[in-house]
């Protein structure tokens, strides 16, 4: 009976986070209102707030599933590499990116990015800066996967390395998210071409 409760309860809050994002991605986050959200979602509006208590962390939590989700498939990727620093690095920023748009817009990146910056102590923010921490340290996991196989020199602190590849990708990636009209092909294309010194300068020479 419990196992039925919580299979309720988990697609109670998939209909919710579905039905936000769709609305959030139609009319703006600014216009959707939690009364649309809740019809579309088919449940009451006290049901909701049983879940979030604003838009807000809605947001925040389809910017966890989109995030949560791109982990698993970086972890592959860091697990088994391509043989090279800059095909390692184009996979697994290519799952990111690719991965983006899958429940977000553009806008609501936009949004949330200026929530976790408006209001830096406030459980959004630092859930947000939680999850950059995570990405970076994928990054940075990758570069010392690579290490151990021999495929970065011996002398290079992955850690740091890491921090730097993902602070371009980061960058980059907000550049994207206000340029509506830039494709995500540009975007990975741009970044590819940045990473390729940096690649290219901690490259063993064995692979």
């Amino acid at each position: 009976m419990a196992g039925l409760r919580a299979k309720q309860k988990a697609d109670r809050n998939r209909r919710i986070l579905e039905a936000a994002t769709r609305l959030f991605r139609e009319g703006g986050y600014d216009s959707a209102r939690i009364e649309d959200i809740a019809d579309l979602a088919e449940v009451s509006v006290g049901t909701l707030y049983n879940y979030y208590q604003n838009k807000g962390d809605i947001l925040l939590a389809a910017v966890t599933m989109e995030v949560e989700e791109v982990l698993e498939a970086g972890r592959r990727i860091v697990a088994n590499p391509p043989p090279t620093v800059q095909a390692a690095l184009q996979a697994l920023i290519a799952q990111y990116y690719d991965h983006s748009l899958v429940y977000l817009s553009k806008e609501m990146w936009r949004v949330a990015m200026a929530l976790s910056i408006q209001q830096p102590d406030s459980p959004f923010s630092r859930r947000y800066t939680e999850l950059d921490r995570r990405l970076c340290g994928q990054v940075s996991s990758l570069v010392l996967t690579l290490q151990k196989r021999g495929a970065v020199r011996a002398d290079v602190d992955a850690a740091a390395v890491g921090e730097m590849f993902f602070n371009n990708l980061n960058l980059m990636f907000i550049e994207f998210a206000k340029d509506e009209a830039m494709p995500l092909d540009a975007l990975k294309a741009q970044v590819e071409r940045q990473n390729r010194p940096l690649s290219g300068l901690i490259a063993s020479g064995q692979a």
